[in-house]
């Protein structure tokens, strides 16, 4: 079925197990800097074609460089809200005089 093992002299002519059926087309290639420039641009990342897409029919919206708000409790918290008052105030109570 194919599935069997084989020994390594078995297909010679068709690159099998050996490697050497090929050899011919890789002794004429030269892998200089010109091979390696001319060489074409990989294809893009899937975000990317996905934003390509979706962008198509839609552009998006121009957005200023930062946001005018900070996000939704990130920079403000209550607890800073909280210390932000009590600054000037007191954190200790003086004890009463024990006459």
């Amino acid at each position: 079925m194919g599935t069997e093992p084989r020994d390594q002299g078995d297909d010679e002519s068709s690159g099998g197990a050996g490697g050497r059926g090929d050899s011919a087309d890789w002794d004429d290639l030269v892998l200089d800097e010109n091979f390696i420039r001319g060489a074409e641009v990989s294809e893009p990342a899937a975000r990317t074609r996905m934003l390509q897409e979706r962008w198509r029919n839609q552009p998006p919206e121009p957005q200023p460089w930062r946001a005018d708000e900070p996000p939704a409790g990130w920079f403000f918290s209550k607890s800073r809200r909280k210390a932000r008052k009590t600054r000037g105030r007191r954190r200790w109570r003086r004890r009463k005089d024990e006459d």
